[in-house]
């Protein structure tokens, strides 16, 4: 059973990041897994109409952030270490989902890779490793 719900990272994300929280929506939380939406709109294209790098990065970021919380429930300091993303195809498309999986948690960091697709898209857009550092355990 994840020890942080969908509704509940909802309501994290709104609170913890005023006016940006509710641009991304955890859609689904379970076990080392989160799935981050996004509907994209012009603040999030780049010429030709392809969601940007950053938009991407973010999603990947946020996806990355909620996977770690399914295991240790709410860890707000819990802070990104690197993020190495791989852009693999154009992302064209209207609402975009990113897709992370715990790869591995540690007593210090966590590992988690994220795949960003455009909804419906069997391909991903984009690829990323990400790794977090935890909240030391006093």
């Amino acid at each position: 059973m994840t020890k942080f719900t969908a509704d509940e990272a909802n309501a994290f994300l709104n609170g913890a990041f005023p006016g940006r929280g509710d641009e991304n929506q955890v859609v689904l939380m379970e076990p080392g897994r989160a799935i981050v939406r996004l509907e994209a709109d012009a603040r999030h294209l780049r010429p030709g109409g392809y969601i940007s790098g950053p938009t991407q990065m973010s999603l990947a970021d946020t996806a990355a952030y909620m996977a770690i919380m399914t295991v240790t429930g709410l860890e707000p300091m819990t802070v990104t270490s690197n993020l190495n993303i791989n852009f693999l195809r154009p992302c064209i498309g209207k609402a975009v989902l990113a897709e992370g999986r715990l790869m591995k948690i540690g007593q210090a960091l966590a590992v988690i890779e994220v795949d960003v697709r455009i909804e419906g898209a069997e391909k991903p857009a984009s690829h990323a490793i990400v790794t977090y550092a935890l909240p030391r355990k006093d």
